[in-house]
C-alpha cells in the first residue's frame, strides 16, 4: 500500500485523536493530558522518545535501517485561552479554552506520520526526529525545545524541517499552500507606561495629564508606519489594549497601552523597538510625562522558507494528491510563528493546509483563534501522508545524491518501499 493508503486507512483512529485532544484543551508549556495522549499514541513504535525539562514536549527520534541524513518534523500542541462556540459535539469541556488555531490536528497528523515512517522503517535511508511542541501560542515553546537539543536529537543536526498548520478560512478544504522567502511576519509585542500627576477632571493645568499624551502616540505610531517605512517592506502596528482612569471627573495619573508589531524582514524587524521607544518617549518629553517602554513579552522573528524546502513541498504534494492540491501563496501571512526559530537553524518550510469544512465557504468562514472557528477532520489522514511523505522523499533524495557522489547504486526505493 502507499503512504497515502495507508494514512487513509489510519483516518479513524486520528479522528478519535483529534477529538480526544480538542475537549481537554491545555494552554502554554504545561501540556500534561496532552503530552500524555501523544506518548500513548507513540508506544510500541520503534522511536527513541524523550520528554522535555522546561516544558512538556516530546521528542522522537526514528532511526532508518539505512543510513542517511536527518529530517525534523513539528507539530504543535497548545490551545488557546478562548471560549468554545464552534458548535460541535466534541466541543471543549474546559471553560475557557479551546483548539481555536487547529494544534490539535497538528499534534494528531504528525503522530499519524510517525506510524505511517515507522512502517517504513526498513527502507527509510536515515532519521526522522518528531517534534511535538508546546508553547506556540505564546510565551514560545520552539526556543526552549532548541535549548534542549531537538535540532540535535538524532546525534546530528536536521538538514530539513517542515511544519502543517492548517486554516479554517480563506484556502479550500485539502489545499496545501506554501511560498519561498517570508511566509509569515515576525511578532514582538509592547506595553508602553506613560505617568503624569493626577488631579481633578475641572482643573487639567494642575495636574499633568497622561491621557491625550497616549492618544497622540496610538495615532503617532499609525503615521510612523506609513511615513518611516517602505510600502513594500509593511509594518502592521496595532494597539490592542487602552487603559486609564476610573471616573470621568478624576485625571488618572498613568496610562497604559499594549500593541503588537508586525514586520516582514529581518531589517525592518531589526528597526522597528528603536523607532516605536523613540517615537513614545519623544512625545512623552513634550508633554512632560515619565514613559516605561516593556518589550518583554514575546518575540517571534519573521518565518523565512528555504526556496529548495518550498520546490519540495510542491512537488511533494502535486504528485501524492494531484496538482489542484498545491497553489503558491501570492503573500506572506501576517500572523507569526515560533516554527521561525527553528527555520533561523535548519532549512525547511512552513505549510498551510486549508481546513475549512466542505459545506462552507472558506471565504466567509470564521478564522483561526475565532470562538466560532471549525477545522474539519477530513484533512488529517492527507495531512500526515504529506507529513510522512516530505521526509521520506527528503531523505531518499539525499541517499541518491549520496550515491551518484560515490558511483555506486542507489538502496532508497523512493516513498512507497
Amino acid at each position: 500500500m502507499t503512504v497515502l493508503e495507508d494514512a487513509r486507512a489510519l483516518h479513524g483512529d486520528m479522528v478519535r485523536m483529534r477529538r480526544e485532544l480538542h475537549a481537554r484543551p491545555e494552554l502554554g508549556l504545561d501540556l500534561p493530558h496532552t503530552q500524555e495522549r501523544v506518548l500513548t499514541e507513540l508506544s510500541g513504535l520503534p522511536l527513541e522518545t524523550t520528554t522535555g525539562r522546561a516544558l512538556t514536549s516530546v521528542t522522537a527520534v526514528l532511526r532508518g535501517a539505512l543510513p542517511g541524513p536527518t529530517v525534523l518534523l513539528r507539530g504543535d500542541m497548545d490551545a488557546l485561552p478562548v471560549g468554545e462556540r464552534s458548535g460541535v459535539d466534541y466541543a471543549s469541556t474546559v471553560p475557557g479554552r479551546m483548539h481555536a488555531c487547529g494544534h490539535d490536528l497538528h499534534t494528531t497528523m504528525l503522530a499519524g506520520a510517525a506510524h505511517l515512517l515507522a512502517a517504513r522503517r526498513d527502507t527509510l535511508a536515515g532519521n526522522v526526529v518528531f517534534m511535538f511542541q508546546p508553547g506556540e501560542e505564546g510565551p514560545g515553546g520552539a526556543g526552549p525545545m532548541i535549548a534542549e537539543g531537538v535540532l540535535d536529537a538524532s546525534g546530528e543536526r536536521a538538514v530539513a524541517a517542515y511544519a502543517l498548520h492548517v486554516a479554517s478560512t480563506m484556502i479550500p478544504q485539502g489545499v496545501f499552500t506554501c511560498r519561498a522567502g517570508t511566509a509569515l511576519a515576525a511578532a514582538d509585542s509592547v506595553q508602553v507606561t506613560v505617568r503624569g500627576a493626577g488631579g481633578h477632571g475641572s482643573m487639567p493645568h494642575r495636574a499633568k495629564d497622561p491621557v491625550p499624551a497616549a492618544c497622540e502616540m496610538v495615532t503617532a505610531l499609525q503615521a510612523m508606519v506609513t511615513r518611516r517605512y517602505d510600502i513594500f517592506d509593511p509594518v502592521v502596528i496595532t494597539v490592542g489594549s487602552f487603559h486609564a482612569g476610573t471616573v470621568d471627573n478624576v485625571i488618572p495619573g498613568e496610562a497604559v497601552f499594549g500593541a503588537t508589531l508586525r514586520t516582514f524582514s529581518r531589517e525592518t524587524n531589526a528597526r522597528i523597538k528603536d523607532d516605536v521607544a523613540a517615537l513614545v518617549r519623544g512625545i512623552g518629553a513634550a508633554h512632560g510625562l515619565e514613559i516605561e517602554v516593556d518589550f518583554g513579552r514575546m518575540s517571534y522573528p519573521v518565518t523565512v522558507n528555504d526556496p529548495g524546502a518550498y520546490t519540495h513541498v510542491g512537488s511533494v504534494v502535486r504528485e501524492v494528491l494531484g496538482e489542484e492540491r498545491f497553489v503558491e501563496s501570492p503573500r506572506p501571512g501576517a500572523g507569526a510563528e515560533d516554527f521561525s526559530l527553528v527555520l533561523d537553524d535548519v532549512p525547511g518550510a512552513m505549510v498551510m493546509l486549508g481546513a475549512c469544512p466542505a459545506d462552507r465557504d472558506a471565504t466567509k468562514a470564521p478564522a483561526n483563534h475565532a470562538p466560532e472557528a471549525v477545522f474539519d477532520d477530513a484533512v488529517l489522514a492527507d495531512g500526515a501522508a504529506i507529513y510522512a511523505e516530505l521526509a521520506l522523499r527528503r531523505l531518499a533524495s539525499a541517499a541518491r545524491e549520496g550515491s551518484a557522489e560515490a558511483g555506486v547504486p542507489s538502496r532508497a526505493e523512493g516513498a512507497d518501499a
